[in-house]
Order: C-alpha cells, then sequence, then structure tokens
C-alpha cells in the first residue's frame, strides 16, 4: 500500500538505531564539554540536553512503544521487564548527575558511569528487539515511541 493510500511504513528498527546513536552523540559533546572542570555554560548546556534527551526517550518507550511490543509479542515480556528495570537504574544516575551538576563534585566519574550504563543497556536493546522492530507494523510516529529526539 502506498503512502498516499494512508498507510505508511516505518522501519523501526532503523528508528532504535538512529534514537541510540543521537543519543550516543549528545553524550560525547556533554563528554568534550568536561574539559573545563568547573562546569563551563555549554557542559550544563549539553548535559542538561543529553539528560533530557535520554529521560524522554526512555518515557516514550515506556508508555508507547514496550507496550505496543507488548501487546503483539507476548515472549518479549521479559526482556521488556528488563529494560525497563535498566531505565529505572539509568534514571536513577541522571538525577545523580544532575545533583553533581548542582553541586562542585566532579562531573566526569557521573558521565563515565552513565555511559558504561546506557551503552549496554543500548546493546542489550538492540539483540533484543531490532529483529522484532524489523517486521513491526505500527502506524505511529516515532517521536511518540522513541522521544522527540
Amino acid at each position: 500500500m502506498s503512502e498516499s493510500a494512508g498507510h505508511r511504513l516505518i522501519a523501526w528498527n532503523r528508528e532504535l538505531i538512529a534514537a541510540h546513536e543521537r543519543l550516543r552523540a549528545a553524550l560525547r559533546l556533554a563528554r568534550e564539554s568536561l574539559d573545563g572542570e568547573p562546569p563551563a555554560r555549554d557542559l550544563l548546556l549539553y548535559c542538561h540536553g543529553f539528560c533530557a534527551a535520554l529521560s524522554g526517550h526512555h518515557e516514550r518507550e515506556d508508555t508507547g512503544l514496550f507496550p505496543a511490543l507488548a501487546a503483539r509479542y507476548p515472549a518479549l515480556s521479559a526482556v521488556l521487564t528488563n529494560l525497563q528495570q535498566d531505565h529505572r537504574a539509568l534514571a536513577s544516575l541522571l538525577k545523580q548527575f544532575d545533583e553533581a551538576m548542582r553541586s562542585s563534585a566532579p562531573l566526569t566519574p557521573h558521565l563515565d558511569g552513565l555511559a558504561a550504563i546506557m551503552e549496554s543497556h543500548f546493546q542489550y536493546e538492540e539483540r533484543q528487539l531490532l529483529e522484532t522492530l524489523a517486521e513491526l507494523d505500527l502506524d505511529a510516529e516515532p517521536r511518540s515511541m522513541l522521544g522527540p529526539l
């Protein structure tokens, strides 16, 4: 069916990879801005932007993409539960990072920890979901499922 007929085909696997790549790029910018501790204005801008993007991505997955996957693929239940647990752990790390940005604490260890957990989470998510997402037929906007990245 063509787009003009009202059906839109989205390659959800590519959308997820693209979202992860944008988050990795935002993290790189935040890391590069750490050279001038104490935090420079750019650091705060990049770090707040990264934190908001990562939080928004996970919130949209939890409220949009994951319920859609759970409804269509019940066998993914354990994987989706694991991913949501990762989201909660990352949210806690983001909160700690935000608190560090507001204080005089060194930021590099917080950002390094976030980066490690985020990358592990992304790799697990891609290993577990890309094949399913490649065949997912879901009529929704990518932003509503993956966040406003």
